[in-house]
C-alpha cells in the first residue's frame, strides 16, 4: 500500500513516515501543496494524508485540484483546526475523511484501513510494475529483465520500486534518500549514488540498454531514452 503524506512540519512528517513504514506501507512525503500535486502526477497512491495548513496552496485547494484532475485516491485531511465549518469545507472540497490533531496513531491506522476497504474495488496500485522489458512483482519481490531473473537486496528492491513508481521523472538524490532511508539517516552522503551504481550493474548485467540515467545537477531518472 502506497501513501502520500502532505505535511509541512518536519517532525510530524517524519513521525508519520516512520510509523507507517513500520506498518509496511510505502510512504512518500511532500512538504507543500505544489509538491503534493507533482507527486500525485507522477505516481498512484492508495491513500493521501493531507494537512490543511500548508505553505502556498492550502490543503483544501490541493484537494479540490486533485478531484478536478480525476484523482480518486482516498484523501484523509489532518489538521489542528477542529471547527465544524472546517470539517464541512474539507469534505466539500473532496476529502473522504477528516482527523483533527492531535490524534492517536492507532486511530489514524484504523481510518486508513477503513478508507482502503472502501476503495478496494478499484485498487490504484499495480501488483506487477513494468517499464520497457523490466518487471517487478511487489508481492514476491522478484525482478526480471526480459526473461532474466535479477537478485536484489532489500534496499535495491526498494530503490527499484521507487523508480518504477515514478518513471521518466527526474528524482533528486534527496527525494530518493528520504524515501528509501528516511529523514533521520545520517550515514554516508553518497549512499544513493552507491546503490544506484549497484542497481545499474544488475539491470545491465547481460549488456542490456541502460534504464537508470543520471540527470546532471538533479539526480536520476528511469527512462528508456537518454
Amino acid at each position: 500500500m502506497r501513501v502520500l503524506v502532505v505535511e509541512d512540519e518536519d517532525r510530524i512528517a517524519g513521525f508519520l513516515k516512520k510509523g507507517l513504514e513500520e506498518e509496511s506501507y510505502a510512504v512518500d512525503v511532500a512538504f507543500d501543496g505544489v509538491s503534493a500535486l507533482e507527486w500525485v502526477a507522477g505516481a498512484q497512491y492508495d491513500v493521501i494524508l493531507l494537512d490543511v495548513m500548508l505553505p502556498g496552496l492550502t490543503g483544501f485547494e490541493v484537494c479540490q485540484i486533485l478531484r478536478q484532475r480525476s484523482v480518486d485516491a482516498p484523501i484523509l485531511m489532518l489538521t489542528a483546526r477542529d471547527e465544524i465549518d472546517d470539517r464541512v469545507k474539507g469534505l466539500d472540497s473532496g476529502a473522504d475523511d477528516y482527523l483533527p490533531k492531535p490524534f492517536a496513531f492507532k486511530e489514524l491506522l484504523a481510518r486508513i484501513r477503513a478508507l482502503t476497504r472502501r476503495s478496494a474495488s478499484t485498487p490504484t496500485t499495480d501488483v506487477v510494475l513494468t517499464f520497457a522489458d523490466l518487471q517487478l512483482d511487489t508481492v514476491t519481490h522478484k525482478a526480471k529483465r526480459g526473461q532474466r531473473d535479477i537478485e536484489l537486496t532489500p534496499k535495491e528492491y526498494a530503490l527499484l520500486e521507487f523508480f518504477l513508481r515514478h518513471p521518466r521523472r527526474p528524482l533528486s538524490r534527496t527525494q530518493v534518500r528520504e524515501s528509501i532511508w528516511g529523514y533521520n539517516y545520517f550515514g554516508a552522503s553518497n549512499v544513493v549514488d552507491v546503490y544506484v551504481r549497484h542497481l545499474r550493474q544488475k539491470l545491465e548485467a547481460n549488456g542490456e540498454s541502460p534504464l537508470l540515467h543520471t540527470v546532471r545537477g538533479v539526480g536520476y531518472r528511469l527512462d528508456d531514452v537518454e
